[in-house]
């Protein structure tokens, strides 16, 4: 498949938060002009072809969809496999098609076994956020995140320079895989942290008393570290279904170390204990910091101020004056294990760490969560 990414047809199936972006990094960043867009709902498409993300949408699969060189299936897990049914045997020679799932081996089995496969290649941008629709997506979404490609029987080296192109188009870093290693390592280091999240507020909200105190006072970090239990239902029991056995190994590691820690303390082994919490700060202050993983970064900083008049609208001028949008902002009134009072909210990392930046140098005390 010669010729610059630029000329070449591109049908984005599922036009979410993840679908949607792609559509306009690929727009924006790699100048692509002709790209199908498949969505069931058309409500995404009618708001896509009005900001000219793409330039045609449709309900269901047609000969435009079909006609493309790249087709991405912006799907939930289980409607992947429909998809790819689907195309299998109606597509032009040499056409592409990945997937952005979070859960690659079966994919890639499904694949492997099909009579007529067409030229797949699994793909997994480690970019997303708590929020769905196309509405939520941005063209930038994918910068310097790891965007992992698991190949398979039917993919090929052209394929794979050809995606590997892209992905560096739209601003992400590839990484070519096996798929069932990546589903190893996605079951433990996302996968396993939505599921502690989800089952921390469950727990917190069978402990809450009538008058629902916990909740009230459940600001602050605790809220932090449970944010990801915000996301969409639907998609993440899709991905623990299609993962269980890597999540349910890294589930009884994870049971295996609370048990231990809760040893210590009823021993009050005070050297295990302060080893448990050692060996975690260690191992986390030793991730990297300047690339964006499989969580979304959380685009938050807290600003230490003197409650005065005037000083959030000072702030918000400021930052307002330099073309920075704030999503919220609000005193935080737990602040136990945080510094700073005001707590503001953007949209996405580049308008964050310009903001941190910004107040920073304006003489204001700011800090993010590293």
């Amino acid at each position: 498949m010669a010729g610059k990414i630029s000329d070449k047809k591109f049908t984005i199936i599922g036009l979410g938060l993840i679908g949607g972006s792609i559509a306009r990094a690929l727009r924006e960043r790699l100048g692509v002009k002709d790209i199908t867009a498949v969505n069931k709902d058309m409500k995404a498409i009618e708001e896509a072809l009005r900001d000219k993300t793409i330039t045609r949408g449709f309900c269901e699969l047609n000969e435009d969809a079909l006609a493309a060189d790249i087709i991405f299936i912006c799907t939930p897990v289980k409607y992947t496999f429909e998809y790819l049914d689907a195309l299998s045997g109606k597509l032009k020679p040499g056409c592409i098609v990945t997937d952005v799932s979070s859960t690659k081996a079966e994919i890639i089995r499904h694949v492997n076994s099909m009579k007529n496969p067409p030229c797949f290649i699994g793909g997994h941008p480690m970019a997303g956020g708590e929020k769905t629709g196309y509405s939520s997506g941005f063209s930038h979404l994918f910068e310097n995140a790891y965007y992992i490609l698991t190949p398979c029987i039917s993919t090929g080296e052209a394929a794979t320079e050809i995606m590997t192109q892209i992905i560096t188009g739209i601003g992400a870093i590839p990484i070519i895989m096996d798929a069932d290693r990546h589903d190893k390592i996605v079951g433990s280091i996302s996968h396993l942290p939505h599921i502690i999240a989800s089952a921390l507020v469950n727990t917190i909200r069978k402990l809450d008393e009538d008058d629902g105190m916990m909740q009230i006072l459940a600001a602050g970090g605790f809220k932090d570290i449970t944010r990801i239990a915000s996301s969409s239902p639907e998609i993440w029991e899709s991905i623990v279904m299609s993962n269980r056995l890597n999540i349910l190994a890294a589930l009884d590691e994870f049971i295996n170390t609370l048990i231990e820690s809760k040893k210590y303390i009823e021993k009050s082994d005070k050297e295990k204990m302060l080893d448990f919490f050692s060996f975690a700060r260690d191992y986390r202050d030793a991730i990297p910091s300047d690339r964006i993983g499989l969580i979304s970064p959380s685009n938050i900083i807290m600003v230490d101020v003197v409650d005065r008049p005037g000083i959030i609208g000072e702030i918000a001028v400021l930052l307002g004056e330099n073309c920075i949008n704030i999503k919220n902002i609000n005193v935080s009134n737990n602040r136990e294990f945080e510094y700073g009072c005001l707590k503001i909210t953007f949209a996405d990392n580049e308008s964050t760490k310009a903001a941190f930046d910004l107040l920073r140098d304006a003489g204001y005390r700011v800090y993010r969560n590293a």
